[in-house]
């Protein structure tokens, strides 16, 4: 019989061979085989196999007594397996390696010293089990990697060492919670040649949203350093999203940069220290980001050839979770593993978990949310590990970061908070797998929450998570998009707020009927545009908040043009292909006064509801530059970002003149209707567009009925008068006329018309006048969108409850 290999080249290993070199050294062979010749790079090494694993157990009939005494561990008690975990540790530290076997992993490590013409080569040695990154788990941050190991004995201590952490407390808990057998697990190592990004940037990237699940987007994360401290949460690192779509046809897709703090970084250690070393980063490379627009770019363009070539081979698609490093000495970006994605990915079920959240309380604390779930609970502060036999089942985690070592209690909790790590962290990754809300990178969590208050963990709200003090009320709504019948109108959506728009998307909509820029830049970039484009004009203590708020960029009108395009590109990209309808900006004057550094741009008006406001403000000079801003944002998002899926909308147009002058204004800023698919729509708010249909038909391309403001202007109703509310409605028959008049005007002039006011989420019986009237579509809120649908359930289609 033909002797199993011990030591196994990565250049001859591919993913057939997982179950003699495991899932890990599986797929770095495959990368270097088959992604390496069109140019992903990859650090070459090789693979110490399980049957070398397993000889090492054989001495002293060592595997029978490590398993004979995981058979009698309960893995719910948490001191028993520590216990067992140490002494099975302690027992495979205490072999020797085989003779055969350390001779055969020395004499490939000095092979790779030779390649890499460098004696002493400094190399990762890392785990690879062989259930390990199979499409139930993930196994994530179970066992032991170690990095920048130089020379003989330290590579096989390490070798060694790497074999004992199959029996961390948190692998034991891991595999008898999922059903693997001990006995059925072995563990191959891994030993390849490190790069350098102890001198740059490290990283992870995914080819979906970890959040929504959505495939078109890869997501990058990075911060400096080695990568273990963004793997193991340590850090609040950069995030990139890429679009796939028009990544394709070579466009610059980046539709998200989020700058993290990365406080820390890992470094290789001196003579006189351990191997790695973490240190504090220097305020100005904390503003930095860790990859230029270029190289988020390449890594996108990798993420994705690897994940197409994984799914060509598995024969169904396959989104991959991907470890990146830059070589600090080379400037080069490196692939350093790879592996199928194992909880988004996996998903049976096409029904879509929504939560609402009802009541209102404090909040404590702010971070990035994972999981898109609520939960509440008492509080428990953990500090460190030692801590751990505190918890108890049901309470909310607080901790610093959460270590892989703290797995066997995280499935008993509530939510998970953490001060430190980004969504590709390991807590944010078990807590995605348990199915847990998960809210990481607060920084200061520990410090504002206490043990045995009772808080609400919400990471439903969109990118930001919340915890809030209290128990408060909320909402899960379960919807099959299945069962939802097919309306006779296409039903539209709402958007507000781009952090949402992922989620969102998995909703049966047939677009975004309004997306309002103004939300974008009060929450994502708050502060006034004129302001970012004459701060000579502002106090001095203001200037300095404005200039702090776009440090990083170019200039501070760019810091506005880049949030305000990325915020439009994830609306755009999520619904992509389906049609996006982004309406500029309609702040009113005492709105826009409340941004930083607005006060000395805007008069001040006795009622702003119908003052300077929508397209009046475009072409005005008080004005006409910020405009020029928005435009320019627009722009970026059609041509360079390539989502021609975007039309724009004017709102609060009140004349023909006043039309014209805003398309001759959008022109100049090189928006030109009909030009690369432009459509420019207008919206119907006043009794003028509707009196003027046709006339206006001409300027543009469709219209978009705002419910709020054609009620409040046919009916002479201030709509934010609590005096006159009971007056105020968009069922009145005269506002029901107006719209009527409005349709038959833009359908006799070729025009498409839409609903995207509140009437219809409000009313949804108000749906059933506008599909009778032959509205083009209804744009309703997410929330009312179920209950629209089934209301103008087509013909034989009854709603259903």
């Amino acid at each position: 019989m033909t002797q199993r290999p011990l030591v196994v080249p990565f250049n001859e290993i591919d993913l057939s061979r997982l179950p003699e070199v495991g899932g890990k050294n599986a797929s770095i062979g495959e990368l270097i085989r088959a992604l390496a010749p069109t140019g992903v790079r990859v650090p070459d090494g090789f693979a110490i196999t399980a049957e070398a694993f397993r000889r090492h157990l054989a001495q002293q009939d060592t595997a029978k007594a490590i398993y004979d005494d995981l058979d009698r561990v309960d893995v719910h008690d948490v001191e028993c397996v520590a216990r067992a975990g140490l002494r099975a540790r302690e027992r495979v530290c205490a072999l020797p390696l085989p003779v055969e076997l350390r001779e055969e992993i020395l004499s490939a490590y000095h092979r790779l010293a030779r390649q890499y013409e460098e004696a002493d080569t400094d190399v990762a040695v890392r785990s690879s089990a062989t259930a390990e990154d199979l499409p139930a788990a993930s196994f994530a941050g179970q066992h032991e990697s170690y990095l920048n190991v130089r020379g003989d004995e330290a590579l096989l201590q390490a070798v060694r060492d790497c074999m004992a952490s199959l029996f961390t407390d948190r692998a034991i808990v891991y595999r008898a919670e999922r059903g693997y057998s001990h006995r059925d697990v072995a563990l191959s190592v891994g030993v390849q040649k490190m790069v350098r990004s102890d001198l740059a940037s490290a990283g992870v990237i995914f080819t979906l949203d970890t959040e929504s699940g959505h495939r078109g987007v890869v997501t990058i994360t990075g911060s400096w350093g080695l990568g273990e401290s963004v793997v193991k949460g340590r850090v609040n690192p950069d995030e990139t999203w890429v679009f796939k779509a028009t990544l394709a046809e070579g466009k610059r897709a980046i539709i998200k940069r989020d700058r993290g703090d990365k406080a820390v970084r890992l470094r290789y250690g001196a003579a006189n220290e351990a191997a790695t070393v973490e240190e504090a980063v220097p305020e100005a490379e904390r503003r930095r980001l860790v990859l230029t627009d270029d190289e988020a770019l390449t890594l996108a363009r990798w993420a994705v050839a690897i994940e197409a070539h994984y799914a060509a081979r598995a024969g169904r698609p396959t989104p991959m979770d991907i470890e990146w490093a830059k070589d600090g000495k080379s400037g080069r970006l490196f692939i350093v593993q790879a592996r199928p994605e194992t909880v988004q990915s996996q998903a049976r079920s096409a029904r879509i978990e929504i939560f609402h959240m009802h009541g209102k309380g404090r909040v404590l604390a702010v971070g990035k949310s994972v999981g898109a779930r609520v939960g509440a609970g008492i509080a428990r502060v953990i500090r460190s590990a030692a801590e751990l036999g505190s918890f108890r089942d049901g309470e909310v985690l607080v901790a610093p970061s959460t270590d892989p070592d703290w797995e066997p209690v995280l499935r008993r909790a509530a939510a998970v908070v953490t001060e430190q790590g980004g969504r590709t962290c390991h807590a944010a990754i078990v807590s995605r797998e348990m199915g847990l809300p998960c809210v990481v990178g607060t920084g200061n969590a520990t410090s504002v929450v206490r043990t045995g208050a009772e808080v609400t963990v919400s990471a439903a709200e969109g990118d930001e998570g919340r915890v809030y003090e209290g128990r408060l009320a909320f909402e899960r709504e379960e919807l099959d998009p299945a069962s939802l019948p097919i309306p006779r109108v296409p039903v539209m959506l709402n958007v507000g707020d781009p952090r949402n728009a992922f989620n969102l998307s998995s909703l049966p909509s047939a677009g975004v009927g309004l997306a309002r820029l103004e939300f974008v830049v009060s929450s994502w970039i708050g502060v006034h545009p004129m302001a970012l484009i004459h701060p000579e004009r502002l106090d001095p203590e203001v200037a300095a908040q404005v200039r702090e708020r776009a440090q990083g960029f170019a200039t501070p009108a760019e810091f506005f043009v880049d949030r305000l395009a990325t915020g439009v590109a994830q609306i755009a990209a999520a619904f992509h292909p389906r049609p996006v309808i982004v309406r500029f900006s309609d702040f009113k004057t005492n709105e826009y006064a409340g941004l930083l550094g607005g006060r000395p741009f805007e008069p001040i008006e006795s009622n702003p509801m119908i003052g300077f406001r929508g397209a009046s403000r475009y072409y005005d000079e008080r004005y006409r530059e910020a405009f020029g801003l928005e435009c320019a944002a627009i722009r970026r998002v059609r041509v360079d970002l390539g989502l021609r899926n975007v039309k724009v909308m004017i709102p609060f147009c009140r004349t023909l003149t006043e039309a014209q002058r805003v398309v001759d204004e959008m022109a100049k800023h090189s928006l030109c209707r009909g030009q690369d698919e432009l459509e420019i729509y207008v919206m119907c708010e006043i009794p003028n567009n509707v009196i003027l249909a046709t006339e206006f038909a001409a300027i543009f391309d469709g219209f978009s009925i705002g419910s709020n403001d054609l009620t409040q202007l046919t009916l002479g109703v201030d709509r934010d008068s609590e005096l006159l509310a009971h007056i105020f409605d968009e069922r009145d028959p005269g506002v029901k006329k107006m719209i009527q008049m409005v349709t038959a005007a833009a359908h006799a002039a070729g025009r498409k018309v839409g609903l995207c006011g509140q009437a219809p989420s409000d009313h949804p019986e108000f749906a059933t006048f506008l599909a009778d009237t032959g509205l083009d579509s209804i744009s309703v809120t997410a929330d009312a969108l179920p209950n629209v649908v089934r209301q103008l359930a087509g013909p034989g289609l009854a709603p259903t409850s």
